[in-house]
């Protein structure tokens, strides 16, 4: 955008905007580029024309934690100018940004000059944004807290179902060896395999928590994939009067098998449970191109709430359940971004919802 028409200058008059805008350096930043660090001195007033910067402080381990954004239109950098203490925040050029610097001497001046109207509306602007940035730190904090229980809590289940969850295993194994019939054999053969899922389940939540995923990649064919997905879910499906068709040709992908079946589980029961028991249709299908495989999932139920379709990927967001943690679609999306993938989603009131995941056909 053009300086003059940025909203910081239109709180002077205009031979005072004007003479800002001369005195005003452009400066170009490239992305991740540092504008300013953390402790450093409060020189100059920001503008931004173009692009957008993050704002972070420092937490453990040298690690940064953001606690604000500015966009084009915004500006920054007020407070360490109007006080003359050092940078609150680490600033760094979240894209390719343009920025006009106005310096502290200069733009102290102006204000000594500018209406009282126009510096009020100045305020009330800063006053807003430090509201907004609080806000979001404290939410931050409260995730923070949050995910250490979530922790807490799955390291608990995991240390006291292991015990139980060995005695199904081997109650299973034994009745194989009794019943050699294969009725049986397919049961007890189900009964491990959902032994083992529930461990995986807890394991992964656990490792959601503390932020990390443990992908252990090999190349899987999705149709083997998809046959297990449906052996583990048939009863479930059933029982939920849904039709589940599954469109897969033969398709190598490399990749972690249990995580993606993770995905798999998270999103289609999410549709099975919008559905309600009333019955539908769930559909899973596969395509590739030479550098991706996309995987599609469409349901016929109600589609996703708008209540919270702008956070859907977001922990703890649930809506209408009497059940459930509200971190399935979470856990969905930072296993694909550990596959270096994508997710997406349409949904329309009514109609239905469609995810589309986009996982890498090559290790990267």
């Amino acid at each position: 955008m053009d300086l003059a028409s940025h909203q910081f200058m239109s709180y002077f008059e205009p031979e005072q905007a004007s003479h800002l805008c001369q005195i005003a350096v452009l400066e170009s930043f490239a992305e991740e580029t540092l504008v300013f660090e953390e402790g450093q001195a409060a020189d100059f007033l920001y503008l931004v024309l173009e692009g957008e910067v993050e704002f972070s402080k420092r937490i453990d381990n040298n690690k940064y934690q953001t606690v604000a954004v500015a966009k084009t239109n915004d500006f920054f950098g007020e407070l360490g100018v109007l006080d003359g203490e050092p940078r609150s925040a680490r600033a760094v050029a979240a894209r390719g940004s343009t920025l006009a610097k106005i310096c502290r001497e200069e733009l102290i001046e102006a204000l000594q000059f500018a209406k009282g109207s126009s510096v009020l509306q100045m305020f009330n602007l800063i006053i807003k944004n430090l509201r907004s940035t609080t806000d979001r730190y404290v939410n931050q904090l409260v995730h923070k807290q949050k995910m250490v229980l979530v922790g807490e809590m799955v390291s608990t289940i995991i240390h006291d179902f292991k015990s139980p969850f060995t005695g199904i295993k081997l109650a299973s194994e034994m009745l194989k060896e009794m019943h050699p019939d294969e009725e049986t054999q397919e049961w007890c053969e189900l009964i491990q395999l959902q032994v083992q899922r529930m461990l995986g389940m807890a394991e992964e939540v656990l490792e959601f928590s503390r932020g990390s995923a443990v992908l252990n990649k090999k190349p899987i064919d999705l149709i083997q994939t998809l046959q297990k997905f449906e052996k583990l879910n048939r009863v479930y499906f059933d029982a939920a009067k849904v039709d589940v068709v599954v469109r897969v040709t033969e398709v190598i992908v490399e990749a972690d098998e249990n995580k993606i079946l993770r995905v798999l589980q998270n999103l289609v029961g999410n549709a099975v449970e919008a559905l309600g028991g009333r019955g539908g249709r769930v559909e899973i299908a596969v395509t590739q191109s030479e550098e991706w495989v996309e995987i599609k999932i469409y349901d016929n139920g109600p589609g996703i709430p708008e209540a919270i379709k702008e956070k859907l990927f977001e922990p703890f967001v649930t809506y209408g359940k009497r059940t459930g943690t509200g971190l399935g679609t979470a856990i969905a999306k930072s296993i694909v971004n550990a596959h270096q993938g994508e997710i997406t989603y349409e949904s329309e009131d009514q109609k239905g919802t469609t995810f589309y995941i986009k996982l890498p056909k090559i290790a990267r």
